[in-house]
């Protein structure tokens, strides 16, 4: 998806600046956020793909004027409401108007910590590796519509396989539900003049995750 939230190597956004001892959560509605985002999440309607996908979707400006938290809980707002679990006047009226809606399951305190730990993504695979360190492989130039993990400033760029991450579930297809179509994922390196042109500083190196469909060989 071309949307606001993909900003490498954009222009016009100032440099990122990390805030010495930052805290886990600057006010106490950030924690609640996150909070609410593992219990609802627990409940199995959507995938962290599906979660990112509704945060990309946010209109631009939403997107920009919005705190980290602040994203997540819109782009949280959206799935309820697109899951049936809350309806738009509930939203309005910030409270409950009818009964609750059924779930398979809800988030017990026994259970917080496992909602807590990463996710397990590996998945076995269904044929071998295309390709292997060294290899020179390029991107395609893909602009869906919909969630990617290929970042529009490596697309149709050229550079090598430095490293195989093992066979994992694939965010492009598990975003829209089309299921989990495990694929290869690669550590793939360029210079930023590929990147970015010869006027790019040549001591510059940028690596990428890459899944297979994103790759040919170069």
């Amino acid at each position: 998806m071309n949307s606001i939230h993909d900003m490498g190597g954009m222009h016009g956004f100032g440099p990122v600046v990390a805030e010495a001892n930052e805290p886990p959560f600057h006010t106490t509605w950030e924690g609640r956020v996150m909070a609410m985002q593992r219990a609802l999440g627990f409940i199995g309607l959507w995938t962290i793909d599906m979660s990112r996908a509704s945060q990309e979707a946010l209109p631009p400006l939403s997107y920009l004027s919005a705190a980290y938290y602040e994203r997540w809980f819109l782009g949280l707002e959206h799935r309820v409401l697109a899951h049936g679990l809350v309806g738009a006047d509930e939203i309005e009226a910030g409270r409950a108007l009818r009964p609750g809606v059924k779930v398979k399951r809800t988030l017990s305190p026994a259970e917080v910590d496992r909602v807590m730990r990463r996710g397990e993504y590996t998945r076995p695979p269904a044929a071998p590796a295309q390709f292997k360190p060294g290899d020179r492989v390029h991107t395609r130039n893909l602009n869906p519509v919909t969630h990617t993990r290929l970042p529009r400033y490596a697309r149709g760029k050229t550079g090598t396989v430095e490293a195989v991450r093992g066979c994992h579930v694939f965010p492009d297809t598990v975003a829209i539900g089309a299921g989990e179509q495990p694929q290869w994922l690669y550590t793939v390196v360029f210079t930023g003049r590929e990147l970015w042109g010869e006027d790019s500083d040549p001591a510059i190196k940028i690596s990428i995750e890459a899944f297979e469909p994103y790759l040919v060989p170069a």
